[in-house]
């Protein structure tokens, strides 16, 4: 695969994990498929963290969901641009232009699908929420989690789809 032999990209850790004595069999198919495990990997570290955050800021301390949510993206979104950039999508973006040319859309493509979260958070909690939760006999804490928990699957997969085809589609031109 291009980009592990040094040639293209230098060995990042996850190269090295691949080359350790137990984990050398799984490297012909981390190879093949790293972009997707990566993303998955990292996209499963910032999901997490996501849902974390938001059970913080909104079940433990009162944030208003919405407000909640905002501020879960913004540091979500700085996680996720500087691992997928650096592991996932290995960009080589030069210079200033080509630099802030990757960060706006990165970041706009983010807002793009914070749009459609908050649309999600805003209809199913906001609106629908204490009724959809007494209906079906729900804690109104396990309803907005099993919500969120919704909204951050549909969030993965479009933001995916976003930097694949928008963003970091400049990584095919140098492969």
């Amino acid at each position: 695969m291009q980009g592990t032999t040094g040639t293209d990209h230098k060995k990042d850790i996850f190269d090295k994990m691949m080359g350790l004595p137990i984990l050398c069999i799984f490297e012909p198919f981390f190879s093949k498929h790293r972009e997707g495990l990566l993303y998955l990997f990292f996209g499963g570290l910032a999901f997490f963290l996501n849902i974390l955050l938001f059970f913080l800021f909104h079940t433990k301390l009162g944030m208003q969901e919405g407000l909640a949510t905002a501020v879960c993206w913004v540091l979500c979104v700085l996680f996720q641009y500087f691992t997928n950039k650096t592991w996932v999508f290995r960009s080589t973006a030069n210079g200033t232009a080509g630099l802030l040319k990757e960060i706006i859309s990165f970041f706009g493509g983010r807002i793009f699908t914070l749009l459609v979260e908050e649309a999600i958070i805003f209809i199913f909690i906001t609106r629908l929420g204490s009724g959809i939760s007494a209906a079906l006999s729900l804690n109104k804490d396990i309803w907005d989690m099993i919500v969120k928990l919704f909204a951050q699957f549909v969030i993965i997969v479009l933001n995916y789809v976003i930097s694949k085809l928008f963003v970091f589609k400049d990584k095919e031109k140098n492969t």
